[in-house]
């Protein structure tokens, strides 16, 4: 990457695969998150009409693998920052990368499950102003 924090679109396009895999991971991880969250909600509501006297071994186990998906979730999402990348939509895999055309500041836009950077827009603007390159 560039000293300014922006990327040519060659650099961008470079870490696209690399991208493709962190969203398909995290993906997966966030799956995970929320069938977790469904069971966690379960437990509870049982614990809770039992008065929680029952032993709750179950229910901190669930709520410690709530929490680390979580974690790993955002350590996810700030691996993807710690690269300059502008991530917009996690779930979506939407992120910007910050470049230059015409000699001003725009971003290079991708979006999960595109092969390569086709669009750009305007730093005030979003996805749905993107426009081909």
């Amino acid at each position: 990457m560039m000293e300014s924090d922006q990327f040519t679109l060659d650099e961008a396009n470079g870490l696209v695969p690399w991208l493709q895999e962190t969203f398909d991971r995290l993906g997966r991880l966030r799956q995970e998150y929320v069938t977790l969250q469904q069971w966690l909600g379960e437990l509870e509501r049982q614990w809770q009409e039992n008065g929680g006297s029952e032993d709750d071994s179950e229910l901190r186990q669930a709520r410690n693998s709530v929490s680390e998906l979580a974690r790993q979730v955002e350590e996810g999402v700030e691996e993807i920052l710690d690269r300059g990348i502008v991530v917009r939509n996690v779930e979506r895999g939407l992120v910007d990368f910050p470049s230059q055309r015409d000699g001003r500041e725009v971003y290079l836009c991708w979006i999960k499950g595109e092969e390569r950077i086709d669009f750009w827009h305007e730093t005030d603007r979003g996805f749905a102003h993107r426009e081909p390159l």
